[in-house]
């Protein structure tokens, strides 16, 4: 899959699903937190499969 996702929302995908799984596993927020993995993955693999069904990109150098 090409690069969709760009450098601040990368780290906002990672910030945000690592504190969800933080959360879950602390048992703040329940099981449901576990959700945190689909932003967490997307933003370490730079890609989201989302984006790319919308035609979105946040990356910069998307063609």
């Amino acid at each position: 899959m090409k690069t969709n996702v760009g450098r601040i929302d990368k780290i906002a995908r990672i910030l945000i699903g690592a504190l969800l799984i933080v959360l879950a596993l602390t048992g703040t927020i329940g099981a449901w937190g576990w959700i945190g993995v689909i932003p967490l993955a997307t933003g370490l693999l730079n890609t989201c499969p989302l984006y790319a069904l919308l035609g979105i990109s946040t990356c910069k150098n998307h063609r």
